[in-house]
């Protein structure tokens, strides 16, 4: 959710429980100005919350002019000073690959797991098992990494892609209309494309380049891990996620009102194609 309307964008995702109390409100709101500012963003966007057991992580990121650019995240565990995060790296994935459980809020935390490796020595190969340690602020970017690429979204329209390449905010987005809200299909995945270069030239026939040019949600697998409601007497479209349970897609149809925001434990529901 965009810093510039955070007090808005708090309030219609209240209904799924994601607030947050009126002096870390506070402090988010002159600290995130003072993080664009500084980091000289384009927008800086409020993330969410990732529940530890001794603290929590408040995440925020950074947006360049491209919209699609690689986005900077930083966390606090104040709301009120931040600290940057490196870029997420497939070393780091497949090192906290292996990490279970809650986050403990300490990101100098470190968790070890046993791994087998091999070892050659005298022309002879055999597997010992090795302490791996890992700390918990490598898993936090990683966790934040896989959240942002398998749920953060943008309705259609609220992003333009010009001509030359770059992606820019649509200025004139007016929100979806009522009908278009209430379709999966009327959502894009808040990152580059990668299902739509797959697609035949006929299926592309009817797309807009300057607005589809993003991956549609409709196509996620497990099919039915979103899940979609109206509320306010229809004045509000709100998506879940029910492979990340804690994130939350809101959309207020005809204004220009959206966000999502993350709060929950940083597990994803391995379950999921059991459940459905």
């Amino acid at each position: 959710m965009d810093s510039e309307s955070l007090l808005l964008s708090l309030e219609l995702a209240s209904g799924s429980g994601q607030g947050l109390s009126p002096d870390r409100r506070a402090s988010l709101l002159t600290s995130l100005m003072l993080v664009k500012r500084d980091y000289r963003y384009e927008r800086v966007l409020f993330w969410g919350r990732i529940l530890g057991l001794v603290g929590d992580y408040y995440i925020a990121q950074g947006l360049s002019e491209d919209q699609l650019a690689p986005r900077k995240t930083l966390y606090s565990l104040n709301c009120i000073e931040w600290s940057l995060l490196p870029p997420a790296t497939e070393e780091m994935l497949l090192q906290t690959s292996m990490v279970n459980g809650r986050f403990m809020g300490d990101p100098s935390h470190e968790y070890e797991h046993t791994e087998l490796q091999k070892v050659t020595e005298a022309d002879k190969a055999f597997e010992e098992e090795v302490v791996v340690q890992v700390k918990e602020e490598t898993r936090l970017v990683s966790v934040v990494d896989q959240i942002d690429k398998a749920v953060a979204m943008v309705p259609r329209g609220a992003l333009f892609k010009t001509p030359l390449g770059p992606t820019h905010v649509n200025r004139t987005f007016e929100g979806l209309s009522l009908s278009e809200a209430k379709k999966l299909g009327s959502y894009f995945h808040f990152k580059e494309a990668t299902e739509l270069k797959n697609k035949t030239l006929l299926e592309k026939a009817d797309l807009d380049p300057s607005l589809d040019f993003m991956d549609s949600l409709e196509y996620d697998i497990p099919k039915g891990s979103w899940s979609i409601q109206m509320e306010r007497g229809n004045a509000l479209v709100v998506l879940r996620s029910l492979l990340w349970p804690g994130l939350t897609f809101f959309h207020a149809p005809y204004t220009k009102n959206y966000g999502y925001i993350y709060v929950g434990t940083g597990e994803k529901n391995i379950d999921l194609p059991f459940m459905l």
